[in-house]
């Protein structure tokens, strides 16, 4: 794994041997690191589960505050260490990975003055995005790229589907409304619309359904259209992503650059030569 940040200048063995284990995941130390890193983020992330189950968070309220505590307490101090061991400070503060850190410390600690405050539990989820750092993962982000560039070239053709979409299932709705004659709850066409989302959609919730005939006909025709219509905006991005696979250029393997023309020989911004 190769270091985020630069190590401080000064020669501390003390340092130098933290820096190793909390950045290098190849080392002996690192591994444990990174094992024992991964299972308080999994406990974190059951404790904060079981916290919303009233008769478990009523009778071990005090056992997962806790559990908590402790592992709120690692954190914060791998926090510190993390800013303690490098040079560029600012960089990994500000940077993603560093508001992450920060993020799966600071709900705890707001949560002491603001208790009532229950969002806060869906801040602390957000420790589980930390497994890409541990697995690495952050560092194959970058081939995303090769999505995003295929869902950029069909965003029009996507955009004008959408619009369609969206005044057919006013249309229908509006329809439906006036076929029940506002009853079997159909009250309103905002209501009537819901129901065409959820049916052109084959969610199907039930909680509203036709009674008339022509109201039945009709929610016959709009599910048969669903199937079809769920299938129009994945074969529009399937297609520029077949199209785009052609002239893809594997990224830099020296740099990282994913900015890579499918015609260049050499990178950019590096000058490696290309596969």
């Amino acid at each position: 794994m190769k270091p985020e940040y630069n190590l401080i200048p000064e020669k501390n063995p003390v340092l130098k041997k933290i820096y190793r284990i909390i950045y290098f995941s190849e080392t002996p130390g690192g591994k444990l690191f990174d094992i024992f890193l991964l299972f308080c983020i999994l406990l974190s992330t059951v404790l904060i589960m079981l916290e919303t189950v009233p008769v478990l968070n009523q009778k071990h309220h005090l056992l997962f505050y806790s559990l908590e505590f402790v592992i709120t307490i690692l954190f914060t101090i791998e926090y510190i260490l993390r800013i303690v061991c490098v040079k560029d400070r600012e960089e990994y503060i500000f940077s993603p990975l560093g508001i992450l850190d920060l993020l799966s410390i600071l709900p705890f600690y707001m949560g002491l003055f603001f208790p009532a405050m229950h969002y806060f539990i869906i801040l602390r989820m957000l420790r589980m995005l930390r497994i890409f750092r541990i697995f690495n993962l952050a560092d194959y982000m970058h081939d995303g790229q090769y999505i995003l560039t295929a869902l950029r070239q069909s965003s029009r053709k996507i955009y004008i589907f959408l619009l369609f979409l969206c005044i057919f299932i006013v249309i229908v709705g509006s329809l439906m409304y006036v076929v029940e004659d506002g009853k079997n709850g159909f009250t309103s066409i905002p209501q009537s619309v819901y129901w065409a989302v959820v049916t052109i959609t084959t969610v199907g919730y039930g909680d509203i359904s036709p009674v008339t005939p022509i109201g039945k006909m009709l929610s016959i025709v709009l599910m048969l259209c669903g199937y079809s219509i769920i299938a129009v905006p994945t074969g529009i991005v399937t297609s520029e992503l077949r199209h785009h696979g052609k002239n893809f250029k594997e990224n830099c393997k020296r740099c990282g650059n994913v900015e890579v023309d499918h015609d260049a020989r050499y990178c950019k911004k590096c000058g490696e030569k290309l596969v």
